[in-house]
């Protein structure tokens, strides 16, 4: 393992700044008690944005939450009621899978079937069950598993994007945000039970992605297939994936993960300036968004916590999280190329981000 180490002092203020600051807003303000739903975002003073839908992955990126190593009284009973909520308000069941929203009244906003949170519900099920070990979540998780394989699978070991309400081809082809946050999914199977379909998968996946996605001059994960006019590739999603495949003996050692591995440093010269993650870049290290988006600068922290000889880094960037995106009140989601800060809502996906970070950098600690 690396010597890298968060310095306690730091690692200890993000806790106690999630524990007390952040997650307490998703409990309280944010927490639609009729809906049995979190609240889409909330705005600088804690108030619900006006609802005009209900995400499923949303409601998945907080079961995880409510079910991770939080130790908030009534956290496993907010758990319970969101599993039972993303059965309840998004499950489809004529065709099988999970509506991607639902609008203010609960009725099926866009019907469409994506990759994307069928990912977070095999991630936030698998999690779960590790919890509870209950019938009816490993049964849900069964059934996500089982429709990723039979609907979204495609011959070359890729997933679709998005499909219609019946599973119909919508010609999305394969996304590289969506396959990376499966591959995320199937290691959570694989941390709470031997699965040798999962297992399979993932390599499959993951052989895929390095002959698709890899641009072979720095070993970046582009967004797009290879060769995709107008591609590009995000420094928060290198990161992410370096921290995905480097933290497991599976993946460790692969083509993707020496890939990616090597594409760290470009990813780090080309997209972190003064201590900011940049959002966008062309695959020449030309920028095309220099927006500072916090779960960037999240996933940026965790991965090097794995980097051996970044401990002046890290420190570097706990202060930077801390300095520009916490604050009494919760945290800025965003800071545009001049570092003002370009957003004031707080969405509830986010705390998912910062969970995942400290958790990883705990692990280190």
């Amino acid at each position: 393992m690396p010597n890298a180490r968060p310095t306690p002092p730091a690692l200890a203020r993000f806790n106690q700044h999630f524990a007390e600051r952040i997650v307490p807003l998703w409990q309280g303000p944010g927490w639609n008690a009729d809906m049995a739903l979190p609240y889409e975002a909330l705005d600088a003073q804690h108030n619900p944005l006006p609802v005009q839908r209900y995400r499923a992955m949303a409601c998945a990126r907080q079961l995880y939450l409510f079910s991770s190593r939080i130790e908030q009284p009534g956290a496993a009973e907010r758990a319970a009621a969101l599993f039972r909520s993303l059965q309840r308000h998004f499950h489809d069941a004529e065709h099988g899978g999970w509506f991607y929203s639902i609008d203010a009244e609960g009725k099926p906003l866009d019907r469409r079937k994506d990759l994307y949170t069928h990912a977070f519900i095999v991630f936030a099920c698998a999690h779960y069950w590790g919890k509870v070990r209950e019938g009816l979540v490993e049964s849900a998780l069964n059934a996500a598993l089982e429709i990723v394989a039979e609907q979204f699978a495609r011959d070359d070991g890729l997933y679709e994007a998005s499909l219609g309400e019946d599973w119909s081809d919508l010609g999305s082809g394969p996304l590289q945000n969506p396959q990376m946050h499966l591959a995320e999914a199937f290691l959570q199977v694989l941390a709470v039970r031997e699965d040798d379909g999962a297992k399979q998968a993932l390599l499959t996946l993951c052989d895929a992605l390095q002959a698709d996605f890899i641009d072979p001059e720095h070993g970046l994960m582009l967004e797009k297939p290879r060769g995709t006019v107008d591609n590009w590739f995000e420094p928060g999603h290198q990161f992410e994936w370096f921290y995905l495949l480097d933290t497991s003996p599976l993946l460790r050692g692969t083509p993707l993960h020496e890939s990616v591995d090597r594409a760290f440093g470009y990813a780090e010269q080309c997209g972190v300036r003064d201590g900011a993650v940049l959002a966008a870049l062309e695959a020449d290290g030309t920028v095309l968004d220099a927006t500072q988006r916090i779960w960037a600068q999240a996933e940026y922290l965790r991965a090097l916590g794995l980097r051996s000889g970044s401990d002046a880094k890290l420190a570097a960037q706990l202060s930077a999280l801390e300095q520009r995106f916490l604050h009494d009140g919760g945290w800025y989601e965003c800071r545009d190329g001049e570092g003002t800060v370009s957003r004031h809502d707080m969405p509830s996906t986010t705390p998912y981000h910062l969970a995942t970070c400290l958790e990883g950098l705990q692990r280190l600690a």
